[in-house]
């Protein structure tokens, strides 16, 4: 069985580089990934508060400890906070929430989801610092709920901020990073200041499409699909991999952790499989030629709030 290499926080907790992402897994198809995820080698599983499928990872990875197939010393498991989690004096009752859901008494990575603290359902924005929002993370680490803790969705100027707090530093930062969208700035500021970086929607999210809010709106329109990029196919049969393994490498072999999703045993099987190769630097030069360097989510909701990450790129 292949086991992923591993990134090593800031503070000397090891992360496996290849995990599981679970974002639009529903409860019963979860509780058949992470099964499968784990039987294939992966011993990362991510997931948030916002999923709404905590409870059922839970399931799943309470049954494999039983069973003998995993022991909990050996996974690797992420949540997140959102926006109303994140709120003054919320954080710690979120995250004993996340836990009991997930029957775990840590977990390995707690991420502020967002930079901007709402309300309970978004009707109103709270305009909390991100230095309040990291003394509350700090405030978890200590307490030992968590052995990393992190952000997603923040920019470098956030992230150098709370750094600036002295406390605990933010060990980990989760972007949107693909081929079209490869965040090299980001990237490169990170590892000055020594956190690592996990990239989400890896395979341009071709799933986005179909996301489907409460009200019925669909917010994702299509966007040109990475994984029918030229390039990619051509460097896809020259290694004998398919085009989704390509865009995998591509990030891995920048020294980005990734948590591809999938809920099929043959493609959760295929994405792990990605051990036996790696992309040169010319081959990583001419996949960028097809860059965009723009987003798939622009969290508009954050638009108007003090700490919206992605103000400059609204104006």
């Amino acid at each position: 069985m292949p086991s992923s290499p591993t990134i090593t926080l800031s503070n000397g907790h090891k992360m496996p580089q290849v995990g599981l992402g679970t974002w639009q897994s529903t409860p019963e198809e979860v509780i058949s990934a992470v099964k499968a995820a784990i039987n294939a080698g992966y011993r990362l599983i991510d997931t948030a508060s916002g999923y709404r499928n905590e409870e059922a990872i839970g399931q799943a990875i309470k049954e494999l400890i039983q069973e003998g197939v995993i022991k909990r010393e050996e996974l690797f498991v992420t949540t997140k906070a959102w926006t109303h989690e994140i709120a003054p004096g919320k954080l710690e009752t979120a995250l004993h929430s996340s836990l009991k859901k997930l029957q775990l008494e840590y977990v390995d990575l707690y991420l502020a989801h967002m930079p901007t603290a709402t309300n309970d359902d978004m009707s109103q924005q709270i305009h909390e610092s991100v230095e309040d929002i990291w003394k509350q993370f700090d405030g978890v680490y200590k307490a030992g709920l968590a052995k990393g803790v992190g952000v997603s969705n923040w920019n470098n100027s956030q992230i150098e901020r709370a750094l600036a707090l002295g406390v605990t530093p933010v060990h980990n930062s989760q972007v949107e990073l693909h081929l079209y969208f490869p965040q090299h700035d980001h990237v490169d500021f990170c590892k000055k200041h020594g956190v690592s970086v996990t990239s989400y929607s890896t395979l341009g999210s071709p799933g986005r499409v179909e996301f489907t809010l409460p009200n019925g709106i669909k917010p994702f329109g299509p966007a040109p699909s990475e994984l029918q990029d030229s390039n990619v196919i051509s460097i896809a049969e020259k290694h004998h991999k398919s085009p989704a393994q390509i865009l995998l490498r591509y990030a891995v072999d920048r020294g980005i952790a990734i948590i591809p999703k999938s809920i099929h045993a043959n493609r959760i099987k295929e994405n792990f499989d990605i051990f036996d190769f790696t992309l040169t630097h010319e081959e990583i030069e001419k996949l960028e030629e097809s860059k965009t360097n723009r987003r798939l989510f622009a969290q508009d909701f954050m638009a108007g709030h003090p700490e919206d990450a992605f103000v400059d790129e609204r104006n």
